[in-house]
């Protein structure tokens, strides 16, 4: 130990000399802005997941003579990039401009997420892309089943894939709707572009198939902030909505969905106060802007046409959601 302890005296001793030497110079505002100011946190991610199967059981079960209750089953999830649908490495239009210009692979990748905290304690997530295009995503899972004493398929053989151009996440230390049934714990704000260039799935207990169904951005002719007029996109290709609503800028070719989750009371009718359920789970739907397009509806097998839903605008659109 006294070994230790010379050895200590002399490093001090022969570092004096360059200590001395040191100029300390106070920093300044602006070198402190510098160094406090890097807050943020970016997350670059590429992944692929698979779930054998998500199961979930009311343990109730809805009647007091039953001990337990049924469950819904999703089996086989497969989560990655387009390529776990449309194939290996396939080349498509990300952009819609009719020009394919991206391989797709199975790796949900080109992610890049940055996590920032405002000066008002509000936690702002962003999920974009390292290179600029949109997200390519894909989806699988082989069934969607209610299981009890009896067994019922409610969907089989799911795939899609599409595109996510945007997904902001907003934690706010204040409720987002305070003045209808919120108790102003805060709340969560989400926001977000995508399509699904192409959905296929069976009902086998209806006996329908749906092929090809998309989800895109409205049209061009969509009154998208209801004055009567038509909109034309900005540089960034969004439309700007009434900044004193609730509705944020809608992304132009891709559709688009706000939404606030938060504590709050049950609805009454009005949806201003409460239905006698408290500390309820409360989704106001601020705006929800689409097209919808199903390529083939088959009934027992056979095609019986198509079906489209043009700019499909969901608004001023509330639930409240708890136990029983």
């Amino acid at each position: 130990m006294k070994g230790l302890k010379k050895i200590a005296l002399a490093t001090a001793v022969a570092a004096a000399p360059f200590a001395a030497q040191a100029e300390l110079t106070a920093l300044n505002d602006s070198a402190m802005g510098n160094v406090t100011g890097q807050a943020g946190v970016t997350i670059e991610l590429e992944t692929q997941v698979s779930i054998g199967q998500f199961k979930y059981t009311d343990t109730d079960g809805g009647g007091a003579e039953e001990i337990g209750g049924g469950s819904f089953t999703v089996n086989d999830i497969e989560l990655g990039g387009a390529g776990l649908v449309t194939g290996a490495n396939p080349i498509f239009d990300t952009t819609g401009d009719g020009n394919a210009d991206t391989a797709a692979t199975a790796l949900l990748d080109d992610l890049s997420i940055d996590i920032d905290l405002d000066a008002d304690g509000d936690a702002v997530i962003s999920v974009h892309t390292i290179s600029g295009q949109p997200i390519d995503w894909g989806f699988t899972a082989s069934s969607m089943n209610l299981e009890g004493t009896d067994s019922t398929t409610l969907i089989s053989g799911l795939s899609a894939w599409g595109m996510l151009a945007k997904l902001d996440i907003r934690v706010d230390t204040e409720d987002a709707a305070t003045n209808l049934g919120g108790t102003g714990d805060g709340s969560l704000n989400i926001d977000t572009a995508f399509t699904v260039n192409n959905m296929n799935f069976d009902v086998p207990f209806l006996a329908v198939g749906i092929q090809g169904m998309s989800i895109t951005g409205a049209g061009a002719n969509f009154d998208y902030d209801g004055d009567g007029s038509i909109m034309s996109a900005d540089a960034d290709g969004e439309f700007g909505l009434d900044p004193a609503s609730k509705e944020a800028k809608v992304m132009a070719g891709f559709a688009n969905v706000n939404m606030d989750v938060y504590k709050g009371n049950g609805l009454d009718g009005s949806g201003l106060g409460t239905s006698g359920a408290t500390d309820v789970l409360r989704v106001d739907v601020n705006n929800v802007v689409m097209d919808m397009n199903i390529a083939s509806v088959a009934i027992g097998g056979t095609s019986i046409g198509s079906v489209a839903l043009d700019n499909l605008h969901v608004q001023n659109t509330r639930m409240a959601i708890y136990g029983h």
